[in-house]
């Protein structure tokens, strides 16, 4: 089925809001924006990633129908296909599509999977384990860290506040979250985040395309950064619960509520 010829973004055709300039990847605002508005930026890859939704939402894209190739969306958006592969791998993630080895990407569901799946684990798998690991994890290494560890911590913290490209930021993310549990001075704890590195890359790249987090994620680690170099072990404790509550709340904005959370005997995850 073709997609339609539409390129606005969220808030352009629906919210009168904004439409995004194809050649910088930026949001710019509508005619219907006040003079005061200051629209969020987005990706070639974030326009992508709406649009196949949207048809898939609306049913323009039915379940079972064939996506057309990363190629052909390539040229229907004019965008590149690392661009378009990174779109596809979102919904996927959603659980709105099923990627058949040498046969293509399917429609599998019309709407968004509670429980989005990052490699090899859940959204509810890695808020579960990271509840019981990092949140003691961040106590422990505002006890027990070293001078190499704020050393190393502040340093992370300035360059995911200056990195501009988004792969860029999740890469420095990924290696925070280890120092931190490295600063723990425990090296099961370090195994732990390590064996889940990927799928928390994965998660945090999901989040930084459908819920903006990236700016709100170094306030949070940068609170973080903050008890730990004062050795305040309750509040590296109460900074690094609230960055994991602010997760799951994007989470939830996104695929909706439920998602932390198995569901009841019998009840099935997908909606």
């Amino acid at each position: 089925m073709a997609l339609s010829d539409s390129r606005t973004t969220p808030g352009g055709a629906a919210g009168g809001g904004a439409r995004e300039d194809r050649a910088t990847g930026a949001d710019v605002p509508g005619p219907e924006a006040g003079a005061d508005s200051v629209p969020r930026r987005v990706s070639a890859t974030d326009v992508v990633l709406t649009h196949l939704r949207a048809a898939i939402e609306t049913g323009e894209l039915a379940v079972g129908d064939k996506l057309p190739t990363e190629a052909q969306l390539g040229r229907h958006f004019a965008v590149s296909r690392s661009v378009v592969r990174e779109a596809l791998r979102t919904l996927q993630a959603l659980g709105m599509t099923v990627s058949r080895a040498g046969k293509g990407t399917y429609v599998e569901s019309r709407g968004p999977n509670r429980n989005p799946v990052f490699g090899s684990y859940t959204a509810r798998d890695l808020l579960e384990v990271r509840r019981h690991v990092e949140i003691p994890v961040a106590g422990y290494a505002a006890v027990r860290r070293t001078r190499d560890d704020i050393g190393q911590l502040r340093t992370l913290i300035e360059s995911m506040e200056r990195e501009s490209d988004p792969a860029g930021w999740v890469a420095l993310d990924t290696l925070f979250h280890l120092t931190v549990a490295r600063a723990s001075g425990n090296p099961v704890f370090l195994k732990i985040i390590e064996e889940i590195r990927d799928a928390l890359a994965r998660q945090s790249s999901f989040l930084n395309q459908l819920g903006d987090r990236r700016r709100q994620s170094d306030t949070e680690h940068r609170a973080l950064v903050e008890a730990i170099v004062e050795g305040s072990e309750g509040a590296a404790v109460q900074a690094m619960a609230a960055h994991l509550e602010l997760v799951e709340t994007a989470l939830n904005s996104i695929v909706g509520p439920g998602t932390a959370h198995p569901p009841h005997e019998g009840e099935a995850i997908h909606e």
